[in-house]
């Protein structure tokens, strides 16, 4: 009785393993595939990248200069630094317009240069040089008085180097003015030369040169001499007006002088005494040459018109006692004979 039972069971377990084998199961079919969001999607456009070279004025490469690449939305997408060669390259950007900022330039000797757009392209490399000026000299003018040291204003000079005018200075009220020269080079001389002297001065006429390098502080000193006035000739006693030779008429002005010239009749010359008058062998009377040197006037000829006139008065005082005489002497003959 208990072997078959056993015999029963045995049969029940093969018949119910054999439904377990061969009934199928719904995880063994293959299921079919689902699109994915991504096939569905344009495939993304090849990215571009941004190469960096920097240089000095003079052409050499110039590493250690850092810059900062920014997106279209302000997000930082690169940064670093240029190699010994002066190169930086940016890879794997997104095509469009970035911002591209030098935040140091490596060297003390250099400027950085303004923020500038960028543009990238798919599958392309944009290529950009960057030149990194030279710091300017800082110019310091002073316009001094050579004697005292005083700071004059109003002085303008001219700063330049070879026959190029880099830099004009014009001091102020303080007797200074200051401004930054610009340079090509790692070391330049340039000159320095006056063209408008302050006010009251004479220009500064040498030209001064000095040697500076990027960004070297430099003062520049010229001089500057009060101008000299020619002193205004002072009175020397004397009269300032002249008398001519020829004597003009009573009271006229001779032609176009302005000025009188008295004549013989209206001169104060007094009349001439013994001591002036010499005696000629003929009976008249010379003048004596007078021993002063007296400027020669119109009133020399004085002395001759007088002695001239004296012997007129004479000669004709003694015809009228000649004449008195005759009639005298025939009024006696007629008393006489009568």
């Amino acid at each position: 009785m208990h072997a078959r039972l056993v015999r029963s069971a045995a049969a029940l377990a093969v018949a119910a393993a054999g439904t377990l084998t061969w009934a199928p199961a719904a995880s063994a079919e293959p299921s079919e595939p689902t699109p994915s969001a991504s096939a569905a999607e344009t495939p993304a456009p090849d990215a571009g990248s941004v190469e960096i070279t920097t240089k000095d004025p003079a052409g050499d490469a110039l590493p250690g200069a850092v810059f900062l690449l920014l997106d279209s939305a302000g997000q930082q997408a690169g940064h670093g630094t240029t190699h010994a060669q002066g190169k930086l390259t940016f890879s794997d950007l997104a095509p469009g317009v970035y911002r591209l900022k030098e935040t140091a330039s490596g060297s003390p000797l250099y400027e950085v240069v303004a923020d500038q757009d960028v543009i990238v392209t798919p599958g392309a490399t944009t290529r950009l040089t960057i030149t990194d000026p030279f710091k300017a000299p800082k110019v310091l003018l002073h316009a001094k008085d050579d004697n005292s040291g005083k700071l004059l204003p109003g002085a303008t000079v001219n700063i330049g180097t070879g026959t190029s005018t880099l830099l004009t200075l014009t001091t102020g009220a303080k007797g200074t003015a200051s401004g930054e020269l610009p340079m090509s080079s790692r070391r330049a001389q340039f000159w320095v030369k006056e063209i408008k002297a302050p006010a009251g001065n004479d220009l500064y006429k040498t030209t001064k040169t000095f040697t500076a390098g990027p960004g070297d502080p430099v003062t520049v000193t010229v001089t500057n001499a009060k101008t000299t006035t020619t002193p205004k000739p002072e009175p020397s006693g004397k009269p300032t007006h002249t008398l001519t030779d020829t004597p003009a008429g009573p009271g006229k002005p001779n032609s176009g002088t302005g000025r009188v010239t008295p004549s013989a009749s209206d001169s104060d010359t007094p009349e001439p005494d013994s001591s002036t008058i010499a005696a000629t062998p003929d009976g008249g009377s010379t003048p004596k040459t007078p021993t002063g040197s007296l400027a020669h006037t119109g009133a020399d000829a004085t002395p001759w018109l007088i002695g001239g006139a004296t012997v007129l008065i004479a000669a004709g005082g003694g015809a009228l006692a000649v004449t008195r005489r005759s009639r005298t002497d025939s009024h006696t003959e007629d008393s006489t004979g009568s």
